[in-house]
């Protein structure tokens, strides 16, 4: 059975124009039992109101991957890449020996939901920036954007009474990002996630649809 993480205990940031729920301590939340999982540092879900976001600000040693939930999210970073981010593409920054970027709202009048990933690097180079547009397939495992760590990830769908199985890792998270999503008697709805820290594979089931990222860690 999972661990269990609900989206109403991971820690909450208020900023300006910006809404942050992290999954890991953060700032002024710490929790010892909530530093990181495997090589994942940070599992932030923020809410951009129009025109808002965050400035120029610096990364190092670091991946950091976004997938957009809603909205338009509009990105610009010191390798000379710019643009707009949509749902449907997975955007990965490797920072190396060092990278600065912003991330705003591009819409005067929408919101942007987003989640931001960050994980241990093994690239030790100049910042590398990379993006895959990604098209979930009920039922399935679609993968996304490769990163410099033990890592991978998997965006998936699943309609009404769908399921997939994910294979065994040496660990494996998964949050929910819409619908709720049930394995081995747990059930998670959006924001929650379920942490799996055995070998084995295990079956995600849905009785709506859903859909969910999914994170196998390995070594």
């Amino acid at each position: 059975m999972p661990d269990v993480r609900r989206a109403s205990e991971r820690f909450h940031t208020v900023g300006d124009g910006v809404q942050t729920w992290h999954s890991f301590s953060y700032g002024v939340h710490y929790d010892p039992d909530q530093i990181g999982f495997g090589p994942i540092m940070a599992i932030n879900t923020e809410h951009v109101d129009p025109g808002r976001g965050y400035g120029v600000h610096a990364h190092a040693d670091v991946e950091i991957v976004t997938w957009v939930l809603e909205g338009v999210l509009r990105h610009e970073d010191s390798t000379g890449q710019s643009g707009d981010v949509r749902p449907g593409t997975a955007q990965r920054l490797s920072a190396g020996t060092g990278v600065r970027h912003s991330e705003r709202n591009a819409s005067a009048d929408e919101p942007l939901v987003f989640v931001q990933m960050m994980l241990r690097s093994a690239h030790e180079a100049a910042p590398e920036y990379a993006q895959v547009d990604v098209t979930p397939v009920a039922g399935e495992l679609v993968g996304t954007v490769p990163v410099h760590a033990p890592a991978e990830l998997f965006a998936v769908r699943l309609d009404a009474g769908g399921s997939v199985v994910v294979p065994g890792a040496d660990r494996s998270l998964v949050l929910v990002t819409s619908g709720s999503i049930g394995c081995d008697g747990v059930v998670a709805g959006p924001g929650d996630e379920l942490r799996f820290t055995a070998e084995g594979g295990y079956q995600l089931s849905s009785a709506e649809p859903a859909t969910a990222l999914v994170w196998q860690l390995h070594g």
